[in-house]
């Protein structure tokens, strides 16, 4: 064997291992990522085709003004978060943030249920009157939207 086709071979084995190292950490992060969506955008990924019900997204916008209905059991809360184009209804079992409210900014995490309502497993509300998350900024941004610029120094 040359050297040549030894320093081929070398490089080839090289080359496999860090192929394969490459696809066993892309395979280990598509279970664990998770997509955002402003309603616009679910609303046309839904026209196209559904999501499977286990897949794991997340959905911003504003809690829609008096959509906010709370169960008799006290933990179930159903919502619609718009941005301003289209609406998604949600719905979430557990206690939702102190600041949780109408006309507020809200993340929230979960899929998708076979009946089109969004179930979240968490729910973020912004902490504070000037911040708004930085994913629904960009989706009322992009809706044509955007209210002030009080907002704009404190995205994250």
């Amino acid at each position: 064997m040359t050297r040549k086709r030894r320093r081929i071979y070398v490089i080839g084995g090289f080359m496999l291992i860090f192929a394969t190292a490459a696809a066993l950490v892309l395979t280990a992060f598509e279970e664990n990522i998770v997509f955002f969506y402003s309603p616009t955008d679910l609303a046309q990924k839904l026209k196209q085709e559904p999501f499977p019900p286990n897949r794991r997204l997340r959905i911003g916008g504003l809690v829609e003004e008096g959509s906010i209905r709370r169960a008799p059991d006290g933990l179930t809360v159903e919502f619609r978060v718009t941005d301003t184009v289209e609406v998604i209804s949600v719905r979430f079992r557990g206690i939702t943030p102190d600041i949780f409210g109408e006309g507020q900014g809200v993340v929230a995490e979960g899929s998708m249920a076979a009946d089109g309502v969004f179930v979240a497993s968490e729910v973020l509300a912004k902490h504070d009157e000037t911040y708004m998350p930085k994913e629904v900024a960009e989706a009322l941004k992009k809706a044509g939207q955007w209210q002030g610029e009080k907002n704009e120094q404190r995205t994250e």
